[in-house]
């Protein structure tokens, strides 16, 4: 039990990806559970920890330069603790005690639920605590939230954890573990627990939600699990990510027919439009695999919104391998790109790989690719001007002079409203399209 006389309030950073959103929730129920409270500034803060993401070595410099921030806070207030934890601090664990003497505690991916326990023994007997057991299965309790999601609209929800697919560039497998799906039984009760608190958008959470596969010899897989959590009164969109192409079947693709609540946009990571470069990749599928998957989910609707995920610059990757991945960009036109120049991860394959490419080089494509799917985003766009959306309301705009909320296919739409309609499902006629979002008139 935390000794709330000598610990009051926690503050904590979370960088990367939904998956440490959800981690970072989970930790934050259980310190609100046990009394703490949530603060936004960590100078208040007796407990301060950094949920890390070590994806891309522009990752690492994040959270290791917010870390001496916090250092800095720590110098001045030295009773406070301060822990890293989620994929830096699984993969670094006890080193970083060594090279930090400021760290308290070092938080494995699968040790989140142990942490009341674990600030036990550095509150009360001085210990420094590296937790990294891989082998763990995840604690998923949250039976001190019935009130911790009160107030949100939308919501992570994590349906399995770790990937098996060990793609050449990718730290993730090391870091996560291997695929272990939870019981549909646990994911069902937390969605529900979820719209008793007022939530009505759920995204659920895999490493490769695709693979999930739950219950006596795996019978449960994801399409089902998609209805059943589709039949929660009260819950109005369901979304998830992310998705791995090799594994999205003919019934999963169909759900988007079958399932009303289930939003019409798929994040669907490409990586490369090469097939030489997508082997290299060991990502276990073709570009003409790939732009398949996609016409089956456009062939549903032509308005189906795919992003997706690039990299440019993987070793050995030429002139020509780069501009297959451009023709497929204006083949497929993607409605949003996540792209990024390649960068090593320690222990990875690629990592070892010869022929890589100097950062000015990667640095003119990124920018080519950027440009081009600019382009493509605002054609697909203002192809909704003049179209009505079902948008649902989760606050206001950027500026704060209008609402904003998200249409189906995740599009962000702003607009005007005499009344309050935070939270509603609402119908907007959109006017303007731009890159980055829509702007439109509010139908009564």
């Amino acid at each position: 039990m935390i000794n709330t006389k000598k610990m009051k309030y926690y503050y904590i950073a979370t960088m990367g990806c939904q998956m440490n959103e959800y981690d970072s929730d989970s930790i934050g129920s259980i310190l609100q559970g046990q009394g703490l409270l949530s603060t936004e500034s960590p100078d208040k803060a007796d407990l301060i920890i950094i949920n890390t993401c070590t994806v891309r070595e522009k990752a690492d410099q994040k959270a290791f330069s917010l870390l001496g921030r916090m250092i800095i806070i720590k110098k001045k207030r030295s009773n406070i603790v301060l822990g890293m934890m989620g994929c830096i601090a699984q993969q670094e664990g006890r080193a970083l005690l060594k090279k930090f003497p400021e760290l308290d505690l070092v938080i494995g991916t699968r040790e989140k639920g142990n942490i009341s326990s674990m600030l036990d023994r550095i509150v009360n007997n001085g210990e420094r605590i590296a937790a990294t057991d891989i082998s763990l299965t995840s604690i998923h309790n949250f039976k001190h939230s019935e009130v911790f999601f009160k107030g949100r609209i939308k919501s992570n929800l994590s349906i399995m954890e770790g990937c098996n697919n060990f793609c050449s560039y990718c730290i993730v497998p090391y870091v996560r573990g291997r695929e272990e799906s939870r019981p549909q039984e646990d994911i069902v009760k937390e969605a529900k627990m979820l719209v008793k608190q007022g939530v009505k958008e759920i995204t659920l959470l895999g490493q490769n939600v695709n693979s999930y596969s739950a219950g006596k010899g795996g019978k449960v897989k994801f399409p089902e699990l998609l209805k059943n959590i589709a039949e929660i009164e009260g819950l109005h969109r369901i979304r998830f990510t992310t998705s791995h192409p090799k594994d999205l079947s003919d019934d999963l693709i169909n759900a988007f027919i079958e399932i009303e609540k289930l939003c019409q946009h798929m994040h669907l990571p490409f990586q490369s439009g090469s097939d030489r470069i997508l082997k290299l990749m060991n990502r276990k599928y073709t570009s003409k695999e790939y732009m398949r998957l996609v016409s089956m989910l456009r062939d549903i609707n032509p308005g189906f919104s795919i992003t997706s995920d690039v990299i440019v610059g993987f070793p050995g990757e030429s002139e020509d391998d780069f501009k297959k991945t451009l023709d497929l960009i204006e083949k497929i036109e993607f409605d949003n790109l996540f792209s990024f120049k390649y960068s090593d991860r320690k222990g990875t394959k690629a990592a070892e790989m010869p022929d890589k490419l100097d950062e000015t080089e990667k640095a003119s494509r990124l920018k080519t690719l950027q440009d081009l799917q600019k382009e493509k985003t605002l054609l697909r766009n203002k192809r909704l001007e003049g179209k009505t959306e079902e948008v649902l309301v989760d606050g206001l705009s950027k500026l704060g002079t209008q609402y904003s909320g998200r249409t189906g296919t995740n599009k962000i739409i702003n607009f005007n409203s005499d009344t309050n309609v935070i939270g509603d499902i609402v119908k907007v006629k959109v006017n303007r399209a731009f890159i980055n979002s829509l702007n439109g008139e509010l139908l009564i």
